[in-house]
């Protein structure tokens, strides 16, 4: 099946898993993650509607971005190492993926450098995987006001990646626990979260019934993965 087919069948979807929530769903954006997808196979899927693009690692992307039509709304989903931040902020429109007050510090300093403010998730490890970053659901609400008081950054919503399994039914427990974070977390800020990044290939559907307002799908738009970088 072409990416224009396989975007319009994850569009009708979200408008059915919208529809089983009472949700309108304008109010889910689907982000294309393009990872080791090449800028041709972008520039495919933003012909078919599709505006939001995620990459994962900084190097790729600055090789592709430049290639891709200039309308288009990047954000990084992936781990961010701290010496790439400065390339990172002049890169992304929002990096998902904070997942540190370290990091969060360094990218303060990066975009206070230049000049400009950087919208920004905050990655939750909901289920404490060794193998995954991101604050834990109970570390999170210590650091979130001063997280908050960096004067750069702001604080868009959360994200998280929940355990893979092949029955997308059993990660419906984690995509509730994050939101129900976010509403500890709207409580402490006393200020909206508006930003739910959860679900991606497998499992956003459930993501959508149990209220994320941001998909990430990667392999359901551009099939499997290569090794391409540009």
């Amino acid at each position: 099946m072409s990416i224009e087919s396989n975007i319009r069948t994850i569009q009708k979807q979200i408008e059915q898993a919208s529809g089983r929530s009472g949700r309108d769903p304008s109010e889910v954006t689907l982000v294309a993650v393009s990872k080791f997808h090449p800028w041709q196979a972008v520039c495919e899927a933003a012909e078919a509607g599709v505006q939001f693009f995620g990459e994962s690692r900084v190097q790729e992307a600055k090789l592709k971005i430049p290639q891709c039509p200039p309308a288009l709304h990047w954000h990084l989903v992936g781990h961010l190492q701290s010496n790439k931040c400065r390339d990172a902020v002049g890169l992304f429109e929002m990096i998902q993926s904070v997942d540190s007050w370290s990091l969060a510090e360094r990218l303060n300093n990066a975009a206070e450098k230049r000049g400009s403010s950087l919208p920004i998730l905050l990655e939750v490890n909901v289920a404490g995987e060794a193998s995954k970053f991101g604050y834990s659901p109970e570390a999170l609400p210590e650091d979130l006001l001063k997280l908050n008081a960096l004067d750069r950054l702001e604080i868009h919503g959360l994200m998280a990646i929940p355990p893979w399994t092949p029955q997308p039914e059993k990660a419906r427990t984690h995509f509730r626990k994050l939101a129900n974070l976010r509403k500890q977390c709207e409580d402490i800020l006393q200020a909206p979260l508006p930003v739910l990044s959860m679900g991606m290939s497998s499992d956003f559907e459930i993501a959508i019934e149990e209220g994320s307002t941001m998909i990430r799908v990667g392999t359901g738009i551009f099939g499997e993965r290569g090794r391409s970088t540009a």
